[in-house]
């Protein structure tokens, strides 16, 4: 979806506070950006309405939850199975991030093992569907980078 919404630099300073943490209160948000809480909250519910944030999440631990592995696995699916797996897809607790993409691979996921006993037996799932690759993610170098005004 294409917009034409401008957003001025006091929204671009209330929304990198909220990427900073989407608990802080109106009030801090506002001593930091020069606004009353009550301005600064109808300015968020504004960028809300107008889909300008989308929502707030809690970011979870992978490893704190058991998951020692983090692959990205694209998917070259086969003819006529493309279709059957982007339905699929959507039911496997594995996934935490999948796109559909261009170029030779069609599909691309980020997903959260136990271990690579998992990873085998999640790979067999997929393998029905088209020809998969997979790549170990050993660290984050950026992740989750907040919007900025460019």
């Amino acid at each position: 979806m294409v917009s034409n919404t401008n957003i001025d630099d006091l929204n671009w300073k209330i929304l990198q506070c909220l990427q900073d943490n989407a608990r802080e209160s109106f009030a801090n948000i506002g001593r930091r950006v020069g606004l009353t809480p009550p301005a600064v909250a109808e300015r968020v519910k504004k960028m809300e309405d107008l889909g300008i944030i989308e929502g707030y999440r809690t970011k979870v631990s992978h490893a704190m939850t058991g998951h020692q592995l983090r692959a990205i696995i694209t998917l070259r699916a086969f003819m006529g199975k493309l279709k059957p797996f982007l339905e699929l897809v959507k039911t496997f607790n594995e996934v935490v991030n999948c796109y559909r993409i261009t170029g030779n691979e069609n599909i691309v996921m980020e997903v959260v093992l136990k271990d690579q006993f998992h990873l085998e037996k999640f790979i067999d799932k997929l393998i029905q569907y088209g020809e998969t690759r997979t790549h170990i993610i050993l660290s984050n170098v950026v992740s989750n980078a907040p919007m900025k005004k460019q």
